[in-house]
């Protein structure tokens, strides 16, 4: 091998942000989700009843932490409206103080969750409720926009229109400069230079003056302080590691790439915890502006991430008097066409429909339904996985076949078994047997079954018993080696008393 060759082996792989097609890509998604979060997180400080200095220091926190210590490239993290209503209730009970002590034990709840492999938990997850998280979120982000186009002067609908119009034409003529970046800057312009009088970002909040200070949470250090916030920065916890889980799976399957999910549901934690001592609501991804980064302008690394939070404080602190002055309208239409985006409309398409699987749609439309109704989407992920869990159950519960084989003389009688015994399906397991009419020598055939469960294991003891008290003798055969190791311990132990 030549000394080139290993030289270019030995030097270290250059970033893909280092290119300037790449950097460009995604300093343009860092900005325009910057742009996007600042209404967003105002918003949310309303809705968790603090200050809007404490959810913009959440944002930029999230976004600068988890860009280094998170394990999905291209994702937004930032305050949510679903970690809002989670700390709403300590805020406004407890004050800032408790409300900033639960940030950082929900982080550090997060990290020992992501250490002891929660994330292994999203197998179980199925494709259909995925599918229902997706349109459920599509249908959250359009209807959260619907307050400000209502009761508003008619000015607005045209700007809104006209965002819309550029947003769709303008990616025919280049994809370079990001649509809705070139949309959020026109419209601005035209309002400040015509004075039209609009609903803007500054109608939301006072933009922060100086940058965040980080510092102890002014609580007193007691069992009570833990007693009060323990149960909410369980709930905050849990909350943001499910939408942060759900967001990396979905941007993933944008990608075709994979992420480690473990190291995200760490990064969380680590994030929360710094953006709790540095005085911030705490968050978690936030899909419509991971969706406006990943799919709208195309960034596909951690340079965005980390440009979003640093560009959202420089809009604050250096631009503050011009973005306070951005339309509401333009902004809107920006999550309006997110949202279209985001919806999966393959989903619900006649021929889709036909051909799927009843259990299925069922599922989606629970998911669907339950996040619309709660405004929360870990909620409607929890319920639809349990729902496509019971429809599976039921399922496969009745897979179970049983045949029997008397011998010609009538003096023994074989029943196979075939298919997966568990709670289930071992409950009818013990009435299709015919206990009175069998002769006195029964044998259950189990080599195309297997036992998951002691429900099975207790059914198959209710029906030895009951060929027993009629005086019959019953051999249990066939039992792969998983089985028998499980009858062998469990038999005879079930029952009452035991």
């Amino acid at each position: 091998m030549s000394n080139s060759a290993v030289l270019a082996r030995l030097r270290p792989e250059r970033p893909a942000w280092l290119s300037p097609k790449v950097a460009r890509t995604e300093i343009l998604g860092g900005l325009v989700v910057a742009l996007a979060l600042i209404p967003e997180a105002i918003s949310f400080s309303i809705i968790a009843g603090v200050d809007p200095s404490v959810g913009l220091f959440a944002s930029f926190t999230m976004a600068v932490v988890i860009s280094i210590v998170g394990g999905r490239p291209a994702m937004i993290s930032a305050a949510t409206g679903a970690i809002a209503l989670v700390v709403a209730p300590i805020s406004r009970e407890h004050g800032l103080g408790f409300l900033v002590a639960t940030v950082i034990l929900g982080g550090l709840i997060q990290v020992a969750l992501g250490s002891l492999g929660v994330a292994k938990l999203m197998r179980f997850v199925p494709r259909s409720v995925m599918v229902g998280f997706v349109n459920a979120l599509a249908i959250l982000i359009f209807t959260a926009q619907v307050p400000e186009l209502i009761g508003v002067p008619w000015a607005v609908y045209p700007l809104f229109v006209a965002g819309i119009a550029i947003m769709v034409l303008f990616p025919r003529l280049t994809k370079v400069i990001p649509a809705p970046l070139v949309a959020i800057a026109a419209l601005t312009a035209t309002t400040i230079a015509a004075g039209i009088a609009v609903p803007t970002v500054g109608d939301k909040g006072v933009l922060p003056g100086s940058l965040p200070v980080p510092g102890l949470p002014d609580v007193p250090l007691t069992l009570e302080t833990l007693r009060i916030i323990a149960p909410y920065a369980l709930a905050f916890a849990l909350v943001g590691l499910m939408e942060s889980l759900m967001t990396a799976k979905l941007v993933d399957d944008i990608t075709d790439t994979r992420s480690d999910k473990t190291r995200e549901s760490i990064g969380q934690g680590v994030a929360n915890i710094v953006t709790g001592f540095f005085g911030g609501m705490g968050g978690c991804a936030m899909i419509g502006q991971t969706m406006i980064n990943v799919r709208t302008a195309g960034s596909r690394t951690r340079l965005s991430t980390f440009l979003a939070g640093v560009f959202l404080m420089v809009l604050c602190l250096v631009f503050g008097p011009v973005v306070s002055r951005m339309p509401m309208a333009v902004l809107v239409a920006v999550m309006v066409l997110v949202a279209f985006g985001t919806f999966d409309w393959h989903s619900v398409a006649p021929a889709t429909l036909k051909r799927m699987p009843a259990g299925e749609i069922v599922v989606m439309v629970v998911t669907v339904a339950v996040v619309v109704a709660t405004d929360n989407l870990a909620i409607g992920v929890v319920v639809g996985t349990i729902t496509a869990m019971v429809i599976f159950a039921r399922r496969v519960a009745h897979l179970v076949r049983v045949s029997a084989v008397t011998d010609p003389e009538g003096r023994h009688v074989v029943y196979a078994v075939h298919g997966e015994l568990f709670f289930a399906s071992s409950n009818d397991l013990v009435s299709q047997f015919d206990y009175a009419g069998d002769p006195g020598s029964v044998t259950i055939d189990l080599s195309g079954a297997r036992i998951w469960d002691a429900s099975s294991v207790a059914a198959l003891d209710a029906i030895t018993t009951k060929y027993e008290s009629r005086g019959k003798q019953v051999e249990i055969t066939g039992l792969d080696e998983r089985s028998a190791t499980m009858h062998e311990r469990l038999s005879g132990e079930l029952a009452a008393g035991h």
